[in-house]
């Protein structure tokens, strides 16, 4: 088949790349502007950009991709389908309609679970052992299109984020070709989502990633390992120098929420139930430590507190 991509990274790069390999290699990318990166804020291509470069493949980086002009080039193209992961633009009738075949979308959680924005993270925070990809119709309702393929992933005690968007990042692109694959061969079966089972998963900020020592220490666990890598699970520390955790362990303790229960081989914090090691941290200007790396010089004693960063609570 004839497909289009629209993506971004980091999520839609291994998508595309299998995609490349496949049956059905893209007649083109659709990618968001470059924007600039870095202190000296110059514009560089993406790794997206740069992977359908170097396969000889046409990119397009519209501002609007629903502008006329744009939309005239694509039909031109003639494709079968348009697929997409990860592209963070609402599509609209006059695109989703190009392509005989429709728009399949790869996302990031087993439907109807988890739709919205980040179905990664809140699979992690809900703390369920099961996560995965789906292979869904684009309709304009959001993620309510039908499922044609589903595959599962179960999420380890030590999965953060990262780990997850890796993983599901491969799977995501096996199942789309096995997904254009059964299109193609007319075997394709679409299966409405029960609307009963759905749940939601909003927009990822910063602020999410503020510490809540009044919580159980499991779901502020959960917590760490679903902020990493963006926005990072924070906290400040006695001295209130602000902290990003990287690892935490759910340990024995009791106090008030915030005590510092052991600031020696260990730095073990008390939590609404139960106590968290904070085993892995990077203090703000600073390189990963563990715990007990930060304590030697951090001065910090047992019935001190550890706080939420000021004026970011979620």
């Amino acid at each position: 088949m004839k497909s289009v991509f629209l993506g971004s990274p980091p999520f839609a790069t291994p998508v595309f790349e299998r995609l490349v390999r496949s049956r059905h290699r893209p007649i083109a990318l659709v990618g968001l502007p470059d924007r600039p990166k870095g202190r000296g804020r110059a514009v560089e291509e993406s790794e997206l950009v740069r992977a359908a470069r170097e396969a000889g493949i046409a990119v397009f980086q519209p501002a609007n991709p629903h502008d006329e002009a744009f939309l005239g080039d694509l039909r031109a193209l003639k494709p079968d389908v348009l697929v997409v992961a990860s592209y963070g633009v609402i599509l609209k009738p006059a695109l989703l309609d190009l392509a005989p075949g429709g728009a399949l979308n790869v996302h990031g959680s087993l439907l109807p679970r988890w739709r919205g924005a980040s179905p990664i993270q809140a699979a992690l925070l809900a703390g369920d052992a099961t996560t995965g990809v789906s292979i869904q119709r684009i309709v304009l309702a959001l993620d309510e299109g039908d499922v044609v393929l589903a595959k599962e992933r179960a999420i380890g005690e030590r999965d953060t984020a990262g780990d997850l968007f890796r993983d599901l990042a491969l799977l995501g692109g096996e199942a789309l070709v096995e997904a254009l694959d059964r299109v193609e061969d007319g075997t394709a079966v679409f299966e409405k989502q029960d609307p009963a089972r759905a749940t939601y998963a909003r927009k990822l900020r910063k602020e999410h990633g503020a510490i809540d020592w009044t919580k159980d220490a499991r779901a502020i666990e959960r917590q760490v390992r679903a902020m990493n890598p963006w926005p990072l699970a924070r906290c400040v520390d006695p001295r209130g120098r602000e902290l990003s955790v990287l690892e935490a362990r759910v340990v024995p303790g009791r106090g008030e929420p915030g005590e510092v229960l052991e600031a020696g081989s260990r730095f073990v914090v008390a939590c609404g139930e139960g106590a968290l090691e904070l085993a892995t941290l990077t203090p703000a200007g600073k390189k990963p430590m563990s715990g007990s790396e930060f304590l030697r010089g951090a001065r910090i004693e047992a019935g001190e507190r550890v706080t939420a960063p000021a004026g970011d609570r979620p």
